[in-house]
């Protein structure tokens, strides 16, 4: 088992949510609220979720399909805020913090899963 609090992709991740929650989903509108605004939310916290799973899994093997996981729900949230970009719900300028966001995340899961897999 391992302290996800600890784990430095663990915090981007939390603090991606963070970002979503603060800056990205006010930004929808109310006809969204139970559509995309409540995908793109539960892909968000879909990533720490799983990292936090994962870390409490006792082989390398389980933790890394925990971080899978967390790497779809990165890709889900990439394209979620695309289309929300191209419906105009969020600027340029938002869907590139949340974007460079949400792909620093998915580097350093791709990262850590090379290294686990590699051992």
């Amino acid at each position: 088992m391992r302290d996800y609090q600890k784990l430095e992709v663990w915090k981007k991740a939390h603090l991606m949510v963070l970002f979503v929650y603060s800056d990205i989903l006010p930004l929808f509108p109310s006809s969204e609220k139970y559509d995309l605004h409540s995908q793109v939310k539960r892909a968000a916290y879909s990533v720490p979720l799983n990292i936090v799973e994962g870390a409490g899994r006792n082989s390398a093997m389980d933790f890394a399909k925990f971080l899978d996981m967390a790497l779809g729900s990165c890709h889900e949230i990439e394209y979620a805020c695309l289309l929300a970009k191209d419906l105009r719900y969020l600027n340029e300028e938002k869907y590139k913090e949340v974007n460079n966001k949400t792909n620093e995340v998915k580097a350093m899961l791709i990262g850590l899963l090379k290294r686990l897999r590699n051992n």
